[in-house]
């Protein structure tokens, strides 16, 4: 039981560092088009998001392939989502908080 807890929170932490890693690269992008210094912006964002995400698979796996391997499917399936979502802001920038506001 224990173990499945563990491969439990190893998935949370996937979809974390997933959207981490890939809302802070739609976020960077977003900054650093308009930017004056683009080059800052890009390589200092790379740098800070592969920092975050090796070191939390490092911490999350805990010498555990099993751990690992869920926390990558996590970060991957939220790769996915945040594709999606940023698609649905660049379409429509309202969509969402139509949606958010008919969930209420």
């Amino acid at each position: 039981m224990n173990e499945i807890l563990n491969l439990v929170l190893s998935l949370v932490a996937g979809f974390l560092f997933g959207a981490i890693f890939f809302g802070g690269l739609w976020w960077t992008v977003q900054r650093g088009l308009s930017s004056g210094r683009p080059a800052f912006w890009f390589f200092g964002s790379l740098f800070i998001r592969i920092i975050i995400v090796i070191a939390g698979f490092y911490f999350v796996s805990n010498g555990h392939w099993e751990r690992l391997l869920t926390c990558l499917f996590g970060f991957f399936v939220m790769r996915h989502i945040v594709v999606r979502l940023t698609r649905l802001l660049e379409e429509n920038p309202n969509q969402l908080t139509k949606e958010a506001s008919n969930a209420t």
